[in-house]
């Protein structure tokens, strides 16, 4: 996997999430990432702690593998040259600034595209590159409130519960690495870059595509239903004598297995619930039929006969058993990552493979301005250069 990009240079100007995570796909499968980071903080993550994992923080640590770190004052002009002088080796430049913040710096898709008609330029931002709100800033979970997804989560008449995961912000990540990968596709095609905008606005929108559907077809605002799902049931957790499982079926036949399994084989042939319409339009009932079985077994039992019969289930795993489960094992995607002056930490990789191969040669998260000589001296600095450039405070 570390050959699909072998040879390809991407420049990140990002920081906090969404961009350093596309970047890190970008480099899982084999890209030389050049992390442009702030002299003495760098990207903001690097100060999200606690906890932390050998003195550094750990969601930095997650995002941030695959990389060199070169730290730029991108408000000295000398500082922005040496990001315009880089660009012009590199296929991909990533950012998320605030629209218009790349350009005022001479750093915009037009400055950087000129003699360089190849390029692949990205532009991540938090409400979209145009529109009355482009300059506003935005994190994952005010976004999860803009886009309607907390209207949707937690249980109706509690109050707002964001998604924990940063879907938003990853998500984010993932649709702007597919869309220079895209890029990057036309331009072997074609020999002509492309500049690629996505923002955190448009994930969110885009997760609410069945939501969408659902409301337009029948004028309601979705209902939040915690675990459960509107359309369709059962398909949400139920309690057992010792905690919980999820049970999800998705059609009738499984519906039917599901009742066996539970020793309720009666419901299925149940005119209130013989249909997925039918179960729907008697949702409440179901649930109080179902429950006098589950919560009388324990969730492990409940897995072990339902599983044995093919209906879709699954405990309530907490991290640590999820990490340790023999299942997550053997798709191999939790790795090991070496950590400078630290034990090896486990990350995640990415999640699929190439013809049975998964990417997971990598390279430690960078110390903040650790490659900052080096690629300066790659790109022709002299040493008298980069001192000056360093007492002008232009580099760190």
């Amino acid at each position: 996997m570390q050959t699909v990009l072998a040879g390809k240079r991407v420049l990140d100007l990002t920081q906090n999430v969404a961009g350093p995570y596309c970047t890190q796909i970008l480099g899982d499968l084999g890209a030389e990432v050049i992390k442009i980071e702030r002299p003495l903080t760098g990207d903001d993550a690097r100060a999200w702690t606690p906890p932390e994992w050998s003195g550094q923080s750990p969601t930095f640590l997650a995002l941030n593998r695959n990389k060199r770190s070169l730290c730029v004052n991108l408000d000295d002009p000398e500082g922005q040259q040496v990001v315009a002088q880089l660009a012009r080796s590199c296929d991909v430049v990533v950012h998320s600034m605030k629209p218009g913040s790349a350009e005022s710096r001479a750093l915009g898709y037009e400055d950087l595209r000129q003699g360089h008609g190849r390029l692949v330029y990205c532009a991540i931002s938090a409400f979209g590159q145009v529109g009355p709100l482009r300059g506003l800033p935005g994190y994952d979970p005010l976004m999860q409130a803009f886009t309607g997804i907390m209207s949707v989560t937690g249980n109706e008449g509690d109050a707002p519960a964001r998604v924990s995961v940063s879907l938003i912000d990853m998500g984010t990540g993932m649709w702007a690495a597919m869309g220079i990968l895209a890029a990057m596709l036309e331009v072997e095609r074609s020999g002509k870059g492309a500049n690629v905008t996505t923002s955190l606005l448009e994930t969110g929108v885009a997760w609410m595509t069945i939501f969408v559907a659902n409301f337009q077809a029948s004028g309601r605002l979705p209902m939040r239903l915690g675990s459960g799902m509107t359309m369709m049931t059962p398909y949400e957790a139920f309690p057992a004598a010792d905690g919980h499982v999820f049970i999800a079926a998705g059609n009738d036949r499984l519906f039917g297995q599901v009742c066996r399994g539970l020793g309720l084989d009666a419901l299925a042939d149940d005119p209130r619930f013989a249909t997925n319409p039918a179960r729907v339009l008697n949702r409440q009932e179901l649930r109080i039929a179902l429950e006098s079985a589950t919560t009388r077994l324990p969730a492990a039992e409940i897995v072990r006969r339902l599983q044995a019969l093919g209906a879709p289930c699954s405990e309530m795993h907490d991290v640590a058993q999820m990490l340790d489960h023999e299942q997550v094992a053997a798709v191999g995607i939790v790795q090991k990552l070496p950590i400078e002056a630290g034990d090896d930490h486990r990350v995640l990789g990415l999640p699929f493979s190439l013809d049975g191969s998964r990417s997971s040669d990598h390279t430690a998260p960078p110390a903040l301005g650790s490659a900052t000589d080096d690629l300066l001296a790659e790109a022709g600095y002299s040493r008298a250069t980069i001192d000056h450039l360093r007492r002008r405070g232009a580099i760190g």
